[in-house]
């Protein structure tokens, strides 16, 4: 029987750098002092690589290596020895990669002939060494690493048993047999996980011991960490740091991790059993220091961030994330040695999470990942990603820009880049520019007129995401075919006006505004006409001391559904608490459907914690009107934050899309809906949902490519993703380049 076609979600990822990462090597003794002292581990620089991303790495030991090679998918390729690995010939390597058909994030291993010549890499995904069975479906797997005979590592393959709680959870699998065993406890949720030199210790950070969990933080988790055998993990755990992240074992009574004091990061060293004995901090008290890897029981490879930037900076060495090691002396008690791995080599790039590799017959090497791109003034070809889908009637693509949009036939996608500056058309002609404001953070969100006859598009103008300011809806009129669109404002007034969206029939609009919300700038739903806007008929839908926004009407025009914060148990003062919710917003956005022609039907269709505490926001029907795909942080966060490139404004490092379907029928029916689908799994933050009915082109990037506009329009993308100087923009980190997000 044919699937079913309901055709495909798009969205935007922050964080993800526009840039594919590379895992990398320098020597810890003598320390490296050029770029040539650089080895390139999962790719030789000769060799041409994809844009496969590459990241979070870490050494197989020879024994397990020799294990894994034992597997019927290695033996049968004939090409790998034992010999080899214990001469230091081939090693291997666990890492994170996003490639093949899928793009999930997922563990891979490597295996890399050394030869000086010109190594050779071979990559394998776990499935195909260890079958589908354990790994295979949509998930993503973190942190892998090796503890004798078994790999360890974390994945979101099982759902919480809350929501708003993390899906991560620490497996381990037998290297020889491929069994595996969860080693979380049932309803708890583990984080990085790191293997004692002994093997038999696994160290973790956990949500286990805090009142509520994860409760929406931003940056720092403020985990707690935990120890365990391997062999009895239930039995056998306890906890051993409270606030910290990101383990690792000096020694088998020595763990070294992270923990924010005050406005930086430190690393801190713990003897475990020595309860009276606090953790001393061993990297400096004025730098931000994260992600250790221990080299021994007194010494630990950083990174570090030793003077803070902002976006506006053309950054400086010291304002990269650079790798370091610092050595403590457990007699003294103080920090005797420093040495620097990366900022002394002419690269200005961020170096990101280290870790240590034994090679035989020399000296160790520092690991780590970063972008792999260091040409000056690099043009970064957008691309398009189609993800794995659990789902096979619906596809997922993941688009270059925020704020997508699809016409009503599927045809044509619009969105605004990361500097909210211009609007980006794709269609049958190709992708460019079609809107330049002139200046960043000047437009977003992005909408169609649903009528394909009008050729109409929808852009807010104004400073995105900013609640007070004075925001207009404007359209673009005849945006795919005219040579130089004008903007037609279409609201009046010193409103926030933002986020509109037409019915089907393209006359009407509905947008969120702060027409009538008094000095507290409350937001309201409200109608006008697509043509003459609010010059002509305008309605208020709804009416409250609270903020309604993010609206989209149903494809029968029966319904709107809307994210809002009416629900907030703080009420009215929601803006009157400036920490609340890290200062961000009010904090209790949920989805409502209104209906249309009697607008006291007011249903709350899902909250995201039980107590509607976090964000379900940007809701968007399905092309048939029998689902509901939001953006969320029902799954919470899946990594350490504070691991992805360092937030300098605030964007948040969660937010998963998910699926709700609803009764069509009757909207009564669709209150407090229990269960939905996760249809993502990711370490970025997946936001401003679109769903067509139409599939994609087959090769996006080959019909939907910039590469072809090169030359023939004036407008280039102003973002400069490495400086002239050669070093990189904060663009290169995939932040929404702008300032303070806001609902």
């Amino acid at each position: 029987m044919a699937t079913e076609n309901r055709g495909f979600i798009a969205f935007f990822a922050t964080y993800r750098p526009p840039v594919p990462l590379g895992i990398y090597s320098r020597p810890l003794e003598p320390p490296p002092k050029s770029i040539a002292d650089e080895i390139h581990l999962i790719t030789h620089p000769k060799e041409l690589e994809s844009d496969n991303y590459n990241y979070n790495g870490q050494q197989i030991p020879p024994a397990a290596l020799k294990t894994i090679l034992n597997r019927p998918k290695l033996v049968s390729l004939g090409l790998y020895k034992d010999a080899d690995v214990d001469s230091g010939r081939l090693s291997g390597f666990l890492f994170v990669s996003e490639r093949g058909d899928y793009e999930l994030e997922t563990l891979h291993i490597a295996l890399r002939f050394n030869d000086s010549t010109q190594p050779k890499v071979k990559v394998f995904s776990l499935a195909d060494i260890y079958g589908t069975t354990t790994f295979g479906g949509v998930r993503m797997e973190d942190s892998g690493c090796v503890a004798g005979d078994y790999l360890i590592y974390v994945t979101t393959k099982d759902p919480a048993p809350k929501r708003r709680q993390p899906w991560t959870a620490v497996y381990k699998t037998n290297l020889n047999t491929g069994e595996t065993e969860r080693l979380t406890p049932p309803g708890e949720a583990d984080l990085s996980p790191s293997v004692s030199p002994s093997g038999r210790k696994i160290a973790v950070a956990s949500f286990e011991g805090k009142d509520r969990g994860w409760d929406g933080e931003i940056e720092n988790l403020e985990t707690n960490i935990y120890v365990f055998d391997i062999d009895n993990p239930i039995q056998t755990r306890y906890k051993v740091v409270t606030d910290g992240g990101w383990p690792t074992w000096g020694s088998e009574d020595v763990l070294f991790f992270h923990r924010k004091v005050g406005d930086y990061w430190g690393v801190f060293r713990a003897v475990i059993g020595r309860s009276l004995v606090p953790p001393v901090r061993i990297t400096p008290e004025d730098i931000t220091a994260i992600t250790p890897a221990a080299i021994n029981g007194t010494t630990v490879a950083v990174a570090t961030i030793r003077q803070i930037s902002s976006f506006n900076d053309v950054r400086v060495k010291d304002q990269y994330r650079h790798i370091e090691i610092f050595e403590y002396s457990a007699t003294s008690g103080e920090t005797v040695s420093n040495i620097k791995i990366t900022q002394d080599t002419g690269l200005l790039a961020d170096h990101f999470n280290p870790f240590v590799i034994d090679v035989i017959g020399e000296n160790k090497r520092i690991g780590y990942h970063r972008c792999r791109t260091i040409k000056s003034q690099d043009g970064i070809t957008r691309r398009f990603h189609k993800l794995k889908s659990a789902d096979p009637a619906i596809q997922l693509v993941r688009v270059p820009g925020v704020f997508p949009t699809f016409s009503e036939d599927g045809s044509k996608l619009a969105f605004v880049d990361n500097e909210f500056k211009a609007v980006w058309l794709a269609d049958a002609s190709g992708l460019r520019v079609v809107y330049d404001a002139g200046k960043p953070n000047s437009l977003f969100a992005t909408v169609w007129n649903r009528n394909p006859e009008k050729d109409t598009l929808y852009v807010c103008v104004g400073p995105a995401f900013s609640p007070n300011d004075k925001l207009d809806i404007a359209a673009l009129i005849n945006v795919s075919t005219a040579d130089n669109p004008k903007l037609k404002t279409l609201t009046t007034g010193d409103f926030n006006n933002a986020f509109a969206s037409t019915n089907i029939e393209g006359t009407q609009l509905v947008y969120r505004s702060t027409r009538n919300g008094g000095s507290e700038k409350y937001k309201n739903l409200y109608i006008m006409d697509a043509q003459s806007g609010e010059d002509g008929c305008l309605t208020r839908l709804t009416e409250g001391k609270w903020t309604d926004t993010h609206c989209q009407w149903s494809p029968n025009g029966d319904w709107i559904v809307f994210s809002s914060s009416r629900e907030n148990p703080y009420g009215a003062d929601q803006y009157k608490k400036e920490n609340f919710d890290n200062g961000l917003d009010p904090g209790y956005f949920a989805v409502y459907l209104v209906n249309t022609s009697n607008p006291s039907a007011v249903v709350r269709v899902a909250g995201s914690g039980y107590d509607l505490a976090g964000h379900v926001n940007h809701p968007f029907f399905s092309p048939d009107g029998k689902s509901i795909v939001v953006t969320s942080d029902l799954a919470a966060v899946s990594v350490d934050p504070i691991s992805l490139p360092l937030f300098v404004h605030s964007v948040r490092p969660y937010g998963d899309i998910f699926i709700f379907d609803i009764d069509t029928k009757d909207i009564h029916k669709n209150k407090d809906l229990k269960t939905f689908k996760r249809a993502t799994h990711s370490r970025f933050e997946y936001s401003t949902v679109s769903w067509t009915s139409m599939f994609p082109p087959v090769d996006m990037d080959a019909q939907w490519n910039l590469q072809h506009y090169i030359g023939q329009f004036d407008f280039a993308p102003t973002c400069p993703y490495v400086h002239p100087g050669g070093g990189e923009s904060w663009h290169m980190t995939g932040q929404l380049c702008i300032p303070k997000r806001d609902c």
